[in-house]
């Protein structure tokens, strides 16, 4: 689980319970708009594994889930990618 994704959840919750207060409520879309860019990542790279597959390319495969590995826990636009 991604550090976001339990900012997110705490803010849930406490929207659950209260309003926002200005600062919680931008970091909440902050939260959104990261974890909606992560799961684009994640999404583009498992329908290039699909490619990778069905084109027979087992070292582009290889490489793709090397790639979704290290996507795995790490925010989206870590250098690391």
């Amino acid at each position: 689980m991604l550090p976001i994704h339990e900012r997110l959840a705490e803010l849930w919750t406490i929207r659950g319970g209260r309003h926002l207060t200005g600062e919680e409520q931008a970091d909440f879309e902050h939260c959104l708009a990261v974890n909606a860019m992560h799961v684009r990542q994640l999404a583009n790279l498992h329908n290039l594994s699909l490619a990778a597959s069905m084109a027979g390319d087992v070292e582009w495969q290889h490489e793709i889930c090397r790639r979704l590995e290290k996507l795995s826990g790490l925010p989206p636009g870590s250098p690391q990618i």
